[in-house]
């Protein structure tokens, strides 16, 4: 009887804070789906009217759809690769006995503490500046012609920002996971007479593969909302060259005032990432449980 009572009591504390959770995640989304179906644009208030599926219509037709659809995996995995690898090869440096150890990992987590506004105006103007950047008087000091990488690459640009933003967390984790590794492992290692390459792929690496697969889990969810970086530098163009999905509903509901079209693409990105979430669950599960 005493536990029944200590679990309601326990329900009736802890309501409050489920009822709030669930209004603050339900009532948006329940808003945003209402206005997916209906025209209504920003422009003509009072004029609203149900249209059914037909902004979902339009918005997965739309040939700018596919064309962020395909930049939004590009710079996914683009910023995931750059942030695994390095992330790897940062822990390894940083798991060495150097002098300086602290201060050289507070450096090094540092760009993670930078507002994604702040990064992406500092790239901007102080390095891929075509005029006055740090890249452009590199290429003028060996004679060559000064790069616009925000006009002649700018998804690859974007990347790179994102990438040197997420790579310190990538750099933590991997590290926190090499450092809870058995040092008796590796010397028995050395002793069988294994090489470094051998011990990596072998020993280091499988001992990482979950926390590398929490790292991939955590960016992904939020490298698919990828959003300042994008406004800052390129407004998605030239054309829709830099325009991923969010950037796409941000578009159409703010810029183009078409409410019921934004919301129908806010929808689907949300399906979208959903999907994404669920299959890297289940790949993160079986991961863990081997």
């Amino acid at each position: 009887m005493a536990t029944a009572h200590s679990r309601t009591a326990a329900r009736f504390m802890l309501s409050p804070a489920v009822v709030l959770l669930l209004g603050w995640m339900i009532i948006p989304l329940s808003m945003t789906i209402y206005f997916s179906f209906l025209r209504y644009n920003l422009l003509m208030p009072g004029m609203e009217e149900f249209t059914g599926f037909t902004n979902y219509r339009f918005f997965l037709t739309d040939p700018a759809f596919f064309e962020a659809l395909v930049n939004t995996i590009v710079l996914v995995v683009g910023v995931l690769l750059i942030t695994v690898i390095g992330g790897t090869l940062l822990a390894l440096l940083l798991d060495q006995p150097v002098w300086g150890q602290g201060v050289v990992r507070i450096l090094v987590i540092a760009p993670f503490f930078v507002m994604p506004t702040v990064s992406a105006l500092v790239w901007k103007n102080m390095f891929m500046n075509p005029v006055n950047g740090l890249f452009a008087h590199m290429a003028k000091a060996v004679g060559l012609e000064p790069f616009d990488f925000l006009a002649q690459a700018p998804l690859f640009s974007i990347i790179i920002m994102v990438a040197w933003q997420w790579l310190p967390f990538a750099t933590l984790i991997l590290l926190t996971a090499l450092q809870s590794l058995d040092r008796e492992q590796i010397e028995a290692s050395e002793i069988d007479g294994a090489g470094p390459f051998s011990r990596f792929f072998y020993i280091v690496l499988p001992h990482m593969a979950r926390a590398i697969t929490v790292v991939i889990l955590i960016q992904t969810i939020f490298l698919l909302s990828v959003f300042a970086e994008i406004l800052v530098t390129t407004n998605g163009g030239p054309g829709y060259a830099s325009t991923n999905i969010t950037y796409l509903v941000y578009v159409q509901s703010l810029l183009q005032y078409d409410v019921g079209g934004g919301s129908a693409g806010g929808i689907v990105a949300v399906i979208l990432a959903n999907i994404v979430a669920i299959f890297l669950m289940r790949m993160i599960g079986k991961n863990l449980e081997v």
